[in-house]
């Protein structure tokens, strides 16, 4: 495997898929001394917006550009050249990373100010672990007063609470398959990424808590390299 170093010196256009916020940071100080003004950094992980800032900070002297990338797409989505990239950066560097980005893509998002992608991403995530939290109290309800679990799907597909997100996990959940499409690893980091927002902001939230204490806890049981939704056994299993 090449060393970051190594491929800075082999490409011009570095793309950044690392898991949190310390690794990217990690990375980029091992890319630091072979970055020049011709390189262009994308950060692909869903960190907090002051480390984007320190990412831009760490590597400004080297004359390098970066852009602000998150993304969101399972990996389905990804393999299929379906994922949706939120940006923010220079004009000219979103220009110059646009080709790239078409490989994996079916769309972009663009950010007026600089660490804005990496806030919406948080938050966007947020509404994704509480939609899953309510899916499954729903389904608990359902299963425990007799009901088939099909009939709240079709249900749900003919209501206004509909979404994406109860499309693409509901059915997972009543089987209990739980082959990660976004690990509970993954989520629970982005969950203490907003309430580490919340804190700084000065706001209180206290859905977003009470489904990270749930993550928290199915994640002490040994479940976080499966998808995020296995924290609903914590509540159908219930006594």
């Amino acid at each position: 495997d090449l060393s970051p170093a190594e491929v800075a010196k082999a490409a011009q256009i570095i793309q950044i898929f690392v898991s949190n916020d310390a690794a990217v940071l990690e990375t980029l100080a091992a890319l630091r001394a072979a970055l020049t003004p011709d390189h262009l950094v994308l950060i692909h992980s869903t960190i907090s917006p002051e480390t984007v800032q320190k990412a831009r900070d760490a590597i400004k002297s080297t004359g390098a550009h970066l852009i602000d990338a998150p993304f969101t797409g399972s990996k389905g989505a990804a393999e299929n050249g379906q994922l949706v990239y939120y940006v923010a950066g220079d004009k000219a560097d979103l220009e110059r990373a646009e080709p790239v980005l078409e490989a994996s893509r079916k769309g972009l998002v663009y950010f007026s100010r600089f660490g804005d992608a990496s806030l919406i991403k948080i938050a966007t995530n947020m509404v994704t672990a509480a939609t899953v939290q309510a899916l499954t109290e729903a389904l608990t309800i359902t299963e425990r007063a007799g009901i088939n679990p099909q009939e709240l799907v079709t249900a749900i597909e003919n209501n206004a609470c509909r979404s994406g997100v109860s499309d693409f996990k509901l059915k997972p959940i009543i089987a209990r398959d739980f082959d990660p499409n976004f690990s509970l690893m993954n989520m629970l980091k982005d969950s203490h990424l907003a309430l580490g927002l919340a804190k700084s902001l000065g706001v209180q939230l206290p859905l977003a808590q009470t489904v990270n204490e749930l993550l928290t806890e199915a994640n002490a049981k040994g479940w976080s390299q499966q998808d995020f939704a296995v924290a609903s056994n914590l509540i159908r299993d219930q006594a």
